[in-house]
């Protein structure tokens, strides 16, 4: 079930001050169930495009931390304060975008589930892939090749 993303796309924020661009292929596709994410969102869920960090910039505007602070990995538009990207300390090579914010997401389908013990009862998501709560961190390599065989 993995997606095709258009190369480059462009997304941005719901005010449209924050501009960012994506030139590099997608490394996985993903829904986070965690109440973190649902209270960030509002939402039963975060979906995310997981790209190489060196695929990846803002193009316009500016950005803030939000969400988790310490460390700043919660990128916010600094006006409107939409969610727009994490990235995930300890992970410099990877920025998680959040995928309803590109111009067209409609290529994206979440490949892998994360936190399902915090999901809500009637919140499901077609991923191949699910998790109790993070994969740990040896196992992340091998999802993402996994992803891209598919």
């Amino acid at each position: 079930m993995p997606t095709t993303m258009p190369l480059p796309i462009e997304g941005g924020c719901r005010c449209g001050q924050v501009r960012f661009r994506i030139t590099g292929a997608p490394l996985m596709t993903m829904a986070c169930h965690c109440t973190g994410c649902q209270r960030m969102t509002a939402s039963a869920y975060s979906l995310s495009v997981m790209v190489p960090a060196d695929g990846f910039e803002v193009i316009a505007g500016e950005t803030v931390a939000g969400g988790l602070r310490e460390p700043p990995m919660h990128r916010f538009c600094a006006h409107c304060m939409s969610w727009m990207f994490t990235e995930p300390p300890g992970a410099a090579w990877l920025v998680n975008v959040r995928a309803t914010l590109l111009d067209d997401a409609s290529w994206f389908t979440p490949w892998m589930e994360t936190y399902t013990t915090e999901a809500l009862p009637w919140a499901k998501t077609p991923a191949v892939k699910s998790f109790e709560k993070f994969p740990e961190m040896d196992q992340w390599q091998g999802l993402v090749a996994e992803h891209q065989a598919q």
